[in-house]
């Protein structure tokens, strides 16, 4: 798989979208709402859940922790799973929808984006638009096993999967905003949950002015901010799995677009001990906006650069 990991998102905009999951791709009904459930100071189990940002009754910035325990007395939703590629064919999903999450412990309605953090760094976003479309499911159990008994991860690396993960019951990119930037968020290793503003979270690589309304760099920029942003870094916002930021992923572009755009592609081919997972589907239009949208973001910088000085 393309290794794809998660931030709680919001309130009302998510309630009643997945209270009967048969209505999005098929599952069992999900049970009675639970009483209510008390979050913990202190972990408990390397298997407690983090959860972070604006949570229900705690002071902003918090960390908070849920134990499975908790996280298996909400609503479940259950389904079979055909299409999540961490998995080598049909499998049985049960978990809590990250519409039921929100509206558990989100404190904001301004809280309108699920980050999910992985134990390698590795981050996944869920803003509003994606969640309402896709109805992501944190997995407690696969077919019907927990995490110590869970498939060991598809690229063979026989890496453990748990504590959680996040899938789909199906996963439509139809129904997404742009098929240019919807693709699966289907993270593993995940640890942490956090409620974020998806202003906030995007706001450090998100260009203003007239330049991030060209369509070639807006176009590119939906495609960074969903896929590069996972394992990229700008500042203390994105993933850091890479170990390369965001501004280093700028100076390529902008220094060599054409290297840029093979490196996406095909890293192993540029260099050998490459971890980065290509690209080979996306067209020549899907890199030409990405290498853009990085030289933009590149001239911004430098440009600011300038006038603090």
């Amino acid at each position: 798989m393309v290794r794809a990991r998660l931030t709680l998102i919001a309130i009302l905009p998510f309630v009643g979208g997945c209270r009967d999951f048969s209505q999005h791709g098929g599952g069992e009904p999900l049970r009675p709402d639970p009483a209510p459930i008390t979050l913990r100071t202190s972990r408990s189990s390397p298997l407690d859940l983090e959860i972070a940002g604006d949570l229900t009754g705690a002071p902003q910035g918090s960390t908070r922790y849920l134990t499975r325990e908790d996280l298996l007395g909400l609503p479940q939703a259950t389904y079979t799973v055909r299409d999540d590629a961490n998995f080598a064919g049909p499998t049985k999903v049960s978990g809590v929808s990250l519409e039921e999450l929100a509206k558990e412990f989100a404190a904001s309605p301004t809280a309108d984006m699920v980050v999910a953090l992985c134990d390698d760094r590795y981050r996944a976003n869920y803003p509003r638009a994606y969640i309402s479309a896709h109805h992501p499911v944190l997995a407690l159990t696969i077919n019907d096993q927990p995490p110590e008994r869970w498939p060991k991860d598809s690229e063979s690396h026989e890496l453990y999967m748990g504590p959680y993960l996040i899938s789909h019951a199906k996963f439509d990119p139809s129904s997404g905003v742009g098929k240019d930037w919807d693709e699966p968020q289907i993270p593993w290793g995940v640890v942490r949950l956090e409620f974020r503003d998806e202003k906030t979270v995007y706001g450090g690589i998100a260009l203003k002015g007239p330049i991030a309304q060209m369509p070639a760099v807006e176009a590119g920029y939906r495609i960074a901010r969903q896929n590069c942003f996972r394992c990229h870094n700008m500042g203390d916002e994105g993933g850091q799995k890479a170990g390369r930021p965001w501004t280093v992923l700028a100076t390529w572009a902008k220094a060599s677009p054409q290297y840029f755009g093979e490196y996406v592609r095909d890293p192993k081919a540029k260099n050998p001990r490459a971890t980065m997972p290509g690209f080979p589907t996306y067209d020549n239009s899907a890199i030409s906006t990405l290498t853009y949208y990085f030289a933009a973001f590149h001239d911004s910088e430098a440009l600011r650069d300038r006038k603090s000085h």
